[in-house]
């Protein structure tokens, strides 16, 4: 699982270059920010998501709950 997960954030860093730089070379500058902002909250959340899977596993193991 956590080879996918880094193959996901790499994936989605790439994908996110490639269309800024096609966007900056069209002289599409505020769209190439927004994308460059959207990949950026989307591996956020895909990071948050794995954060709140290993609180959950912690809470378990140490039956906290």
């Amino acid at each position: 699982m956590e080879v996918e997960a880094i193959f996901r954030i790499a994936g989605v860093g790439l994908l996110t270059a490639v269309i800024n730089i096609i966007l900056k070379k069209s002289d599409k500058d505020e769209i190439a920010t927004f994308v460059t902002l959207a990949g950026l909250i989307i591996v956020l959340v895909m990071v948050l998501d794995m954060l709140a899977g290993l609180f959950d596993d912690l809470r378990s193991l140490l039956n906290l709950y």
